[in-house]
């Protein structure tokens, strides 16, 4: 692929950039997706396009959203002039992702990649999963925190309000780390690779009631899920009564945390509102 001569913009603080620039990790990240001739494929935050690259030599549709001026710039120049290669100068959070969306009788859902600056990747997970139905699946890169969080197994002291919203609505996998060293400028932090498949169907027919209830039950961590429930906000309390009759009716011990209860439990819960 030819570049144009361009001036190599820095990494910002203020938007959270550190560039992937290991080509074994670039590699594997695109491995996961196995992007196909044809198809179409949401890269956000596509920065200095590291992946962008050989997302565009494969053949896939390629829709890069990327905010930031500069490396605007450097996107247009490197992939302007390629058919399938379109961007979209916009903050992710905006999107709205249904936009893309193909019918089954026209294509397969979309997938999605991106290496998410850290400053945003809770947000933008909420976003992703409320406009799931868009994807086939999607190859995340989180700060690993993040992402031991978003996969966090039934009383793990990691677990709490992401991973029982991400649990509900998706399959996640985690698939590899990556260290610091791996991106300029180096974080602190070590990155990891996760994917995620939207779940087919839900019994979460209200999901901000569902998210509602996460929330408040996790509210405060050390505490029982009885207390964390009897100081809900006050709309929500009057949704589901009193916090124990509420228990009760789900079937959950009120001496339990938040952490400990599995996603069955937690769709008794919603049920019993």
């Amino acid at each position: 692929m030819n570049h144009k001569n361009f001036k190599t913009p820095f990494a910002k603080k203020s938007f959270g950039q550190n560039f992937l620039i290991d080509k074994n990790y670039i590699e594997k990240i695109i491995s996961a997706l196995n992007p196909q001739m044809g198809e179409t494929i949401i890269e956000i935050g596509a920065g200095r396009g590291a992946l962008t690259e050989s997302l565009v030599e494969s053949g896939a549709n390629i829709v890069a959203i990327e905010l930031e001026r500069e490396m605007i710039a450097v996107l247009k120049a490197q992939f302007g002039g390629f058919e399938n290669f379109s961007l979209v100068e916009s903050d992710a959070l905006k999107v709205d992702f249904t936009d893309y969306a193909k019918t089954a009788e026209q294509s397969p859902k979309i997938k999605l990649v991106a290496n998410l600056p850290y400053n945003i990747s809770t947000a933008i997970l909420q976003k992703l999963i409320e406009q799931r139905e868009v994807f086939s699946e999607m190859i995340l890169m989180f700060q690993r925190e993040v992402v031991e969080r978003i996969t966090a197994t039934v009383g793990s002291k990691e677990r709490g309000f992401l991973t029982v919203l991400t649990e509900a609505f998706l399959e996640a996998e985690k698939l590899f780390d990556v260290p610091p060293n791996a991106f300029r400028p180096a974080p602190k932090v070590w990155s990891a690779v996760v994917r995620l498949k939207p779940k087919a169907g839900s019994v979460f027919t209200d999901e901000k009631l569902f998210r509602e209830i996460i929330s408040a039950s996790f509210m405060q961590k050390r505490k029982t899920i009885l207390n964390n429930l009897k100081n809900a906000p006050s709309a929500l309390r009057e949704k589901f009564g009193e916090a124990d009759e509420f228990l009760r009716k789900a079937e959950i011990a009120p001496n339990r945390r938040a952490e400990s209860l599995t996603l069955e439990e937690w769709k008794r819960m919603f049920s019993a509102v």
